[in-house]
């Protein structure tokens, strides 16, 4: 395995050092993109990348605001009604033009039954061709959070789908694909010209692209890099550009090395870990699932160590957190932001009460290339939680494979992380996270976690339109998951990107790259 990877490593250098330019931007991060195809998964680090091929009606401009894109106005008609008015003259990347039969075969295809991604949107009946640039967007009730949703809804290109028998959505779950898995076929800044799988991704500016530039590049190209040491080595031997997020322990040195700069900031993601709420725990068949007593779980939150996780594998980066959503999202309330303290007596107090003063057994399941030492991150928690007498049966494995084994319920506790995308809202943790899982809520909720009063202001939370009541509810709901740990929130994770001289390349808290902002040489 080491030399193979050594190979592949000589293969990435020989093909970055001979295929770049001056305005072509090479970067890397921990893990590759789980599919082109934008319906099929709910991983934000992929629609970062494929929102450089495919754009929404509306997006977040630099400073993370709503802006029209492929929509130039919308208005609500009636509380139940928005009437969007699209951009014209837009053409997808193979040259046909964008219209409303694109809208409407997009959005159907995203609230078909099978798609991943359906829980990123709320509320929406269904959208209604006007006329070829305009749509309109019957809700089942007031939607406060239209806009914010579909910033996250790429639109595509109907005929393309239908020519390539692509209008059923792939989910990368249950491991369902289509053409749209592996091409792509959007009106964005950049035109997907290769995809291989965990190899890279090489796009080249889209000259017909309807806005105007800040850019100056010519093409990116993307490699996943799994080797912290590896992709850290590939920037400061002038192999890459920038890598997106730099590993923690090398922040000091790429800082003191001349010719590189490192940015950093609080991320909006939150890292978290979540409870298995079904009869039995996979580790224990046949067996009473101990996870369903709170005593267990605020046990198991009160095993952890906080200070030592963020000072020893986050190395003072992280900020520990008690609540489901960063400060900056609506819903936060710093009163809920209270982390139980960490207290070895108290946990094995509540263990023995609840009659698992002995143990029990339990998977632990986690990615090992998605966040900031993910892995290390769960061997840390495995032995806090066993030295409470806990055997704790660790997996770590690609991003490829950990999301649809959580996605299909197959765990016992995993480890995963939320920032509260594409709304950039609390409503995203109630109505993905928190809400039952029943086909239209709760995506993001598969070990049977269920709770009727969540389940109501789910429901009332969606049409509230006074701010300060839905504020309200999100908060009602954040502090019955604290209360009852239904999650174990660990912290909120810093956005960090390595770049070298000459490149500039803007940060956001909500950790998508944006390389339509970038310059190379300016």
């Amino acid at each position: 395995m080491k030399l193979h990877r050594t190979a592949m490593s000589l293969g990435l250098a020989t093909l970055l050092c001979g295929t770049a330019s001056a305005e072509t931007l090479r970067w890397s991060s921990q893990g590759d993109v789980v599919t082109l195809d934008p319906y099929a998964h709910t991983e934000s680090f992929t629609a970062s990348v494929l929102h450089h091929v495919y754009e929404p009606l509306v997006r977040r401009s630099r400073s993370l605001e709503i802006e029209p894109a492929l929509a130039t106005s919308w208005e609500i008609e009636e509380p139940t009604r928005w009437r969007f008015k699209l951009r014209e003259g837009v053409t997808f990347h193979n040259g046909n033009s964008f219209t409303a039969d694109d809208v409407v075969a997009s959005l159907e295809r995203l609230m078909h039954p099978d798609a991943r991604a359906r829980g990123n949107i709320s509320g929406i009946a269904r959208v209604e061709k006007i006329d070829d640039l305009t749509v309109d967007f019957h809700l089942e009730g007031p939607h406060p959070l239209l806009l914010n949703e579909l910033s996250g809804v790429y639109i595509m290109d109907r005929e393309w789908m239908e020519e390539h028998d692509a209008l059923a959505p792939g989910n990368v779950s249950t491991g369902t694909t289509s053409y749209a898995s592996t091409n792509a076929n959007g009106t964005g800044p950049f035109v997907l010209d290769s995809y291989r799988p965990d190899m890279g991704t090489v796009m080249s500016v889209n000259e017909e692209w309807w806005d105007t530039p800040e850019h100056n590049l010519t093409g990116i190209e993307f490699r996943p890099i799994t080797s912290d040491a590896t992709r850290v080595a590939a920037l400061l031997s002038g192999e890459l550009d920038m890598i997106a997020p730099i590993p923690l322990q090398d922040i000091q040195r790429v800082e003191s090395a001349d010719g590189f700069t490192v940015e950093q900031e609080p991320a909006l993601r939150l890292i978290y870990l979540g409870f298995n709420f079904n009869e039995h725990l996979h580790a224990m068949p046949g067996e009473p699932n101990p996870l369903l007593d709170e005593r267990v779980r605020k046990a198991l939150w009160h095993g952890i160590d906080h200070d030592a996780l963020r000072e020893r594998i986050m190395r003072g980066n992280s900020r520990t957190v008690g609540i489901m959503v960063a400060p900056q999202v609506p819903g936060y309330e710093e009163s809920i932001d209270q982390p139980y303290p960490y207290d070895p007596e108290q946990a094995s107090a509540l263990l023995a009460e609840a009659g698992y003063g002995e143990g029990f057994t339990v998977k632990l399941d986690c990615s090992n290339d998605r966040y900031i030492n993910d892995e290390q991150i769960c061997v840390a928690v495995k032995a806090f939680w066993e030295r409470l007498g806990i055997t704790v049966d660790l997996t770590t494995e690609s991003r490829s494979t950990f999301f649809p084994k959580v996605d299909r319920g197959e765990t016992d506790i995993y480890m995963s992380g939320w920032a509260t995308l594409p709304a950039m809202d609390g409503f995203s943790v109630l109505h993905a996270l928190l809400a039952t899982r029943d086909g239209s809520r709760g995506g993001n909720n598969p070990n049977g976690l269920s709770d009727p009063r969540i389940d109501e202001l789910d429901v009332s939370a969606a049409t509230e339109l006074d701010e300060e009541a839905r504020r309200a509810m999100l908060a009602e709901a954040f502090r019955i998951t604290r209360d009852k740990a239904y999650y174990l929130p660990l912290h909120q994770q810093p956005v960090a990107m390595a770049v070298r001289e000459g490149v500039s390349v803007p940060q956001f808290a909500d950790e998508y790259v944006r390389l339509w902002f970038a310059t190379i040489g300016e």
